[in-house]
């Protein structure tokens, strides 16, 4: 009777949890939708919501001038943020994992600088042998030339720090290694700086601040497959990121075949922080802040729950940035990286003194 009482108590207990990871999911879909419309709608020039959903359901306005302002500014540009965020957060989240390490992140262990690399090899490249314009003669071609350029740096990089991680178990000593990794490539950059015109050398400083609005509906026609392929291969990957949280004799012992399984999340992550990188920047932060956050709010470690929830709140937050970028300061557009430090800052600084704290007060 006792050990029916206590199933019965246990099913209770589960299906509440279940409840609210529903409810809260819920929630952050409404606050997804609320966050994209408020994009659309603020800015230089402030649009009403409903007016905003007319012009998105294709209905006529009085002030055509809006649905201008919409379509060929805000929405590539809110499209370009929910994309980023996502991306962003899945590829921190998965090298969190790979690297049994809570502070891993695009960023942080230099994996953007590896991208930003790419980039600057085929841009500057380009500038230093006189052909400035190839790209954009290119077209698509030109597009995918550089999602591949910061692919492979990115996967460089992340390959590198693979490598060093299993000769280095302390996580301080691994995000020294990546700030270093990341110098080393800024060094690069500095020295391919050297050769360039002033025209390119001031597109690329401006490029490094990071911005969303820069990406226009062609080069869309690039980033989101590539993203949403992404994506769906980092979602196919959550059982064995879930072995790899239990370490690598247990994911074998389960049939999985590791070094397959690290290919796989290496280029899931680098096309994911290589393809942002390549059209907004090296935007820092969001990769870090985002998987913690969604920890916290979910209570767990399972990346069927996960993945899906670092979707979401990554591209609220990248949202939220974008419209702090442009409201904070009137008539002006702060750098988007300024503002993603701001939100990320926090969130890293409670991870460290979190950790801290655990060892100095073990349970």
């Amino acid at each position: 009777m006792l050990i029916k009482k206590s199933k019965f108590k246990i099913a209770l207990l589960n299906q509440k949890a279940l409840a609210l990871k529903i409810v809260i999911f819920s929630s952050l879909l409404i606050g997804l939708i609320f966050a994209f419309l408020l994009d659309l709608a603020l800015g230089s020039v402030d649009i009403p919501i409903n007016e905003v959903v007319q012009i998105l359901l294709g209905q006529e306005i009085e002030k055509t001038t809006w649905a201008n302002i919409i379509l060929k500014f805000r929405l590539p540009k809110a499209l370009t943020a929910t994309l980023a965020g996502a991306a962003l957060g899945v590829s921190g989240l998965q090298m969190q994992t790979l690297f049994k390490n809570p502070l891993a992140g695009p960023f942080v262990l230099g994996i953007s600088s590896g991208a930003s690399l790419g980039v600057a090899l085929v841009m500057l490249t380009a500038s230093a042998i006189g052909t400035p314009t190839l790209l954009a003669n290119l077209g698509y071609l030109g597009d995918f030339g550089l999602v591949i350029a910061a692919s492979l740096g990115a996967a460089s990089v992340l390959g590198m720090m693979l490598v060093v991680s299993r000769r280095v178990q302390d996580t301080m000593t691994l995000l020294i290694l990546g700030l270093l990794f990341g110098y080393a490539t800024s060094a690069i950059v500095s020295i391919l700086l050297q050769f360039s015109s002033k025209e390119q050398i001031q597109s690329y400083i401006m490029w490094t601040f990071g911005s969303f609005a820069g990406v226009t509906w062609k080069q869309l026609v690039v980033l989101i497959p590539v993203i949403l392929l992404s994506l769906f291969l980092a979602v196919l990957q959550s059982k064995s990121l879930n072995a790899l949280l239990l370490g690598e004799s247990y994911a074998r012992s389960l049939g999985l075949t590791v070094q397959k399984t690290r290919f796989s999340i290496i280029t899931s992550a680098s096309m994911l922080a290589g393809g942002i990188t390549a059209f907004c920047g090296p935007i820092a932060f969001l990769g870090v802040a985002i998987p913690h956050l969604c920890r916290s709010l979910f209570n767990t470690s399972d990346h069927r729950i996960l993945i899906p929830s670092v979707i979401i709140m990554g591209a609220i937050l990248a949202l939220i940035a974008d419209l702090f970028s442009q409201l904070w300061v009137s008539q002006m557009v702060l750098p988007l990286n300024a503002v993603t430090a701001l939100i990320g800052t926090p969130v890293v600084t409670w991870v460290i003194l979190r950790r801290n704290s655990q060892k100095s007060f073990p349970s």
